[in-house]
């Protein structure tokens, strides 16, 4: 990059694939200094279209997404799509939302009990829903709605495309902003859209979670910088959203210092990775041939 042009925009998105004034879009906008990460503002999109325009319409940036950007390769395989990743969103932003429902809900119900859903290989080490879930939470839903905005950008997905012959001006990297709470707070909840779980014990948890963020106490060795009214503002939003886009911008700062943004050698580009989280050990030489054997089984009937 030559060096007068400006710095991409280091940005995190807590996104709803239903926004409303009251549960908004919401996009953390922060730049490095020095060691820190400094927070600059929040923005808040009351719309998907607005949300996408300001994609857009904003020149250069390194997001971090809180929604999936792939389903799982066995779910695409078992329905017959295509498993070319482009294809396959395409494909899958031209359903309608009953018609994901009923084909996921389909693939389940054929599935015996305590496997109904098909997992991304990112599910376990990252803690997420699996993308194909349309309820509890609906990160079926967020697909559909979120990857057609990233593809009007323009942006580039690292985990799914090849390096471009030229840099990017936009990266659009997976993010998952509950991986890095539950690093800092374990089990303990810090949020909730229901006011009656609104609790002092989850305001306390807020708390302790920007103060650990403010400390570096994370093993992505990241600072966040805040002023004062900032830091009572994330801690005192008790739906969590400003405080998930802000870990969102985390992720994705951390991953634009990463070679290859982090991602694992072997991603798979049909499901693609969460930045940050932990590859998947390779298996045992003696597990790997048992898998292979296995499948060779499989594939033969």
């Amino acid at each position: 990059m030559p060096a007068d042009t400006p710095a991409p925009l280091l940005i995190g998105v807590d996104f709803s694939s239903s926004p409303t004034r009251r549960k908004p879009v919401v996009v953390a906008i922060g730049q490095h200094r020095g060691p820190a990460l400094q927070l600059q503002r929040l923005e808040r999109f009351e719309s998907l279209g607005a949300f996408g325009d300001w994609l857009r319409a904003t020149p250069a940036w390194v997001g971090g997404f809180d929604l999936p950007f792939g389903l799982p390769r066995e779910l695409v395989q078992t329905l017959g799509w295509s498993t070319d990743w482009a294809a396959c969103l395409a494909h899958y932003a031209a359903l309608s939302r009953p018609e994901i429902r009923d084909t996921f809900a389909a693939f389940c119900d054929a599935r015996p009990v305590g496997g109904k859903f098909a997992h991304r290989a990112c599910d376990g080490p990252a803690g997420s829903s699996p993308s194909m879930k349309w309820v509890n939470p609906p990160v079926a839903y967020m697909l559909h709605a979120g990857l057609p905005l990233l593809r009007a950008a323009r942006a580039w997905c690292p985990a799914h495309e090849p390096a471009p012959s030229a840099p990017p001006p936009r990266v659009a990297l997976e993010a998952y902003p509950g991986l890095l709470a539950r690093e800092v707070l374990g089990p303990r909840s810090y949020k909730s859209d229901d006011r009656a779980k609104q609790t002092p014990e989850r305001l306390i948890a807020r708390k302790d979670l920007v103060d650990a963020l403010e400390q570096g106490r994370s093993r992505l060795g990241l600072r966040l910088k805040l002023s004062a009214a900032q830091r009572d503002a994330l801690a005192g939003d008790a739906s969590g959203d400003a405080l998930d886009a802000v870990l969102c911008l985390l992720q994705a700062a951390w991953a634009a210092a990463q070679p290859g943004w982090g991602l694992p050698a072997d991603v798979d580009p049909l499901e693609g990775w969460i930045v940050s989280a932990a590859p998947l050990p390779a298996p045992h030489p003696a597990t790997a041939l048992r898998q292979k054997a296995r499948a060779s089984r499989s594939a033969s009937g």
